[in-house]
């Protein structure tokens, strides 16, 4: 059974968060992932830049950061479980990302959490061949949710 929630520790009310969990749980049965755990988690501006500047020594905000468990040597799932780990969404950069690329923040926040989920699957875009990989992936899920620019 795979488990994930998603937590608002913002004062906003964002009820897309609600087909977010709907395009994440697409996701995850198109990866066919079986047993896994993982959160999202929606900050403001202030707290992902501190996550930011401790974890990755960059001091300004972000969208999103990942924190992918399954890099971690150390870590030890219970049987038969993988525990992906936090993606981190800054709700502040999602609107002004939003208004930006004028879009949704529907959009915004859908494409940052699953941009964030395949990062913790080990995805990545460092390089051009990575990087096509992942949001090819990233799109697919996002247009078979019918969450379009």
């Amino acid at each position: 059974m795979n488990e994930f929630e998603i937590f608002n520790q913002t004062d906003k009310d964002i009820p897309e968060l609600e087909t977010v969990r709907e395009v994440l749980t697409h996701a995850v049965l198109k990866e066919k992932l079986e047993n896994v755990i993982f959160n999202v988690i929606i900050v403001d501006n202030d707290y992902i830049h501190e996550l930011n500047k401790n974890y990755r020594n960059i001091d300004r905000e972000t969208d999103v950061i990942t924190f992918a468990l399954e890099d971690e040597k150390d870590m030890v799932a219970p049987a038969g479980e993988r525990v992906l780990g936090d993606v981190y969404i800054s709700i502040d950069k999602a609107i002004s990302q939003a208004e930006e690329y004028g879009h949704s923040l529907l959009r915004e926040l859908s494409f940052l959490a699953v941009h964030g989920f395949y990062h913790l699957l080990g995805y990545d875009h460092m390089t051009e061949e990575d990087e096509k990989i992942m949001f090819s992936k990233q799109e697919e899920v996002l247009h078979e949710c019918e969450i379009e620019r």
